[in-house]
């Protein structure tokens, strides 16, 4: 008999299970097919530090959640129609964020007295009606995996690895997500173990034949492809997205790109990925320690490339002398920050953005440089690429500040044409440039962006001086000189404040400009509080969203935007960094609104601070 089929405009999946159930790759082939048929999406990968914490405890869960629709969607969504629990810590660990009426997928196999002991459960809640508020799906996922599996020459453990693949499979069907692009990959991923392979494509195809023949799930679900502007679309994680833009900008900008990088969580990816694209003369070099990796990209910078160094907060602190040493010396160089929860070591896999008061200040001496934040996982390309254009113009150290959850996380990105991009080619110096036509003076500033030339050491007639000591304006000669050193200060600092004049106004979103309220935000805030301006909105309120991607130096219509509301309210996964520094410089008083959980915001939640704003009016 044919199964009904439900129409839905949205779905918010969420699969759990212990840090080697295989949940990050479930939700990421689960995505693929999702980004393949169509639809807009959001994810949420969530997964502890540890690389194996103790099995079936709950520092030990693993998740991943997906929010996909018909339509343009902002966020991973607040809370999942579905949890797919592969055992009794998973199912705690979630249970908590499941609203009344939820959908619970459980494998009832992992449900013994010793793993149900191991979180605190004195019996099985699927045998008690503690779960009676949500419709729960008894499934044997691991035993109907090695029964799939049977036919193959495999342990009984090996066959139970599968069981991730079966429980995509029974989903898959029951979204009606596409099965070949899993097949494809699958049969990729183990090229040189064709039997994995094809066990795993067994256990998937078990499980899509089990949704379709049990009569534990009577309908399945469909979801529309989203209507999104033409184009060619893929789905892309920040730090692809990241990886792609730095190699768009070597190609934009004619010159090579050099990596220097030591492995940090959550930035690690973006050297695998830039690693594989050496066809574009793209050089990764993997440093003993983080001081060594901005050491060799700033040598490279010296040498004629676009230098990179990408690390997360513990790494920035470590970097911060050579950091000041290419402000100093006035050398292109990305340094790009993938924030993390901290201090110290912190919480390495989870999201927060309290590293901007470093990127600003986290040097010794006055070293300014130009700071950009992304807002979306999309988006970290076209920030990558104006960090580019603003380190080679501007011959400065530019630092890029992403975080965890704009790292992992995912969404379709429509990819950009060569021509798209801006043309960020620059010249470096090839004849003397002083007034007698044979001197060379290395700090001889263009007047326009005030930015030095740049020589390729070698050229010949071009022989100068650079360094950490503070150099004569012009020749470059070392110089004690108390006026001198305050012109260079005042200089650097000048340049960098020229960029306001090179940068887009504050863009605000108030759609019949009667709005009294002005939500601000900056990185990867920009989804939550959206999509609660979204829900304020259709309930009849009036406010306006500004969202910064330039922070040093701001956007020159700063102080006009928050002086035209008469409240500003500022929403931070920090103690309240940028307020800090805006009610300091313009004298206005917001509002802020805190949490550093290691999460990102929910917009239900934004949408409830947002309305008490508005009522306080």
């Amino acid at each position: 008999m044919t199964k009904q089929v439900q129409q839905l405009d949205r779905v918010i999946i969420r699969f759990a299970g212990d840090s080697g159930d295989g949940m990050q790759l479930t939700g990421d082939r689960f995505t693929s097919g999702t980004a393949e048929f169509g639809n807009d999406l959001s994810t949420l990968p969530n997964f502890p530090a540890e690389i194996r914490a103790p099995a079936g405890t709950l520092p030990g869960v693993s998740s991943f959640q997906l929010h996909f629709a018909d339509h343009d969607i902002l966020t991973p969504g607040d809370a999942p129609n579905v949890l797919v629990a592969m055992n009794p810590a998973a199912l705690k660990a979630n249970l908590g964020d499941l609203p009344r009426g939820a959908d619970i997928i459980a494998n009832t196999d992992e449900f013994t007295k010793r793993n149900l002991q191991k979180v605190g459960y004195d019996g099985s809640p699927l045998e008690d009606d503690s779960l009676s508020e949500w419709r729960v799906h008894p499934v044997p996922l691991t035993s109907l995996t090695v029964k799939a599996l049977e036919g193959f020459d495999l342990s009984k453990k090996d066959a139970e690895r599968s069981k991730n693949m079966f429980a995509l499979g029974l989903l898959s069907w029951l979204y009606h997500r596409p099965t070949e692009t899993t097949i494809k990959f699958l049969e990729t991923k183990f090229a040189k173990r064709p039997d994995i392979a094809k066990a795993n494509i067994a256990a998937f195809q078990a499980g899509w034949n089990y949704g379709e023949t049990t009569e534990s799930f009577s309908v399945s679900y469909e979801v529309k492809p989203a209507q999104l502007p033409p184009g060619v679309y893929r789905n892309i994680s920040g730090n692809q997205a990241l990886a792609y833009g730095l190699v768009a900008a070597s190609v934009k900008s004619k010159l090579p790109l050099f990596l220097g990088s030591y492995p940090i969580t959550p930035a690690s990816d973006i050297l695998h990925e830039l690693s594989k694209h050496k066809r574009f003369g793209i050089r990764t070099f993997q440093a003993e320690d983080e001081i060594a990796g901005v050491g060799a990209a700033l040598g490279a910078s010296f040498g004629g490339a676009l230098g990179v160094t990408t690390t997360s907060g513990p790494g920035v602190a470590l970097k911060a002398e050579t950091v000041g040493l290419a402000v100093t010396t006035e050398l292109p160089l990305i340094v790009v920050d993938v924030q993390r929860a901290g201090p110290s070591t912190g919480m390495p896999t989870k999201t927060e953005q309290t590293d901007l008061l470093m990127a600003l200040y986290g040097r010794n001496g006055e070293s300014p440089l130009p700071v950009v934040a992304p807002a979306t996982p999309s988006d970290c390309f076209d920030a990558a690429v104006e960090a580019a254009r603003l380190a080679v113009k501007y011959r400065t150290p530019v630092m890029l500040l992403s975080d965890g959850y704009l790292a992992n996380g995912s969404e379709p990105w429509r990819v950009p044409s060569s021509a798209e991009l801006p043309d960020i080619s620059t010249e470096f110096a090839t004849a003397p440039n002083g007034e007698d036509g044979t001197t060379f003076l290395p700090f001889k500033r263009d007047p326009e962006t005030l930015a030095r030339p740049w020589a390729i050491p070698g050229t010949a007639g071009l022989e100068h001086r650079i360094g950490g000591i503070e150099k004569a304006d012009g020749t470059g000669n070392i110089s004690y000189d108390p006026n001198n050193h305050d012109k260079m200060v005042r200089l650097r600092q000048a340049k960098i404040e020229g960029i306001a004049h090179d940068i887009p106004p504050l863009d605000v979103d108030d759609p019949d400009g009667e709005a009294r309220v002005l939500v601000l935000g900056w990185g990867s805030t920009y989804g939550p509080i959206a999509a609660a301006v979204r829900r304020i909105r259709r309930a009849g309120g009036k406010v306006a969203q500004a969202h910064l991607r330039h922070l040093n130096p701001l956007p020159a219509n700063t102080g006009e935007v928050l002086r035209a509301y008469d409240k500003v309210l500022l929403p931070e996964i920090n103690l309240g960094q940028l307020a800090l520094l805006l009610r300091a410089r313009f004298l206005v008083d917001i509002i802020s609104y805190n949490r550093v959980r290691g999460l990102p915001f929910k917009a239900e939640e934004l949408a409830g601070v947002i309305q008490d704003v508005i009522d306080s009016e």
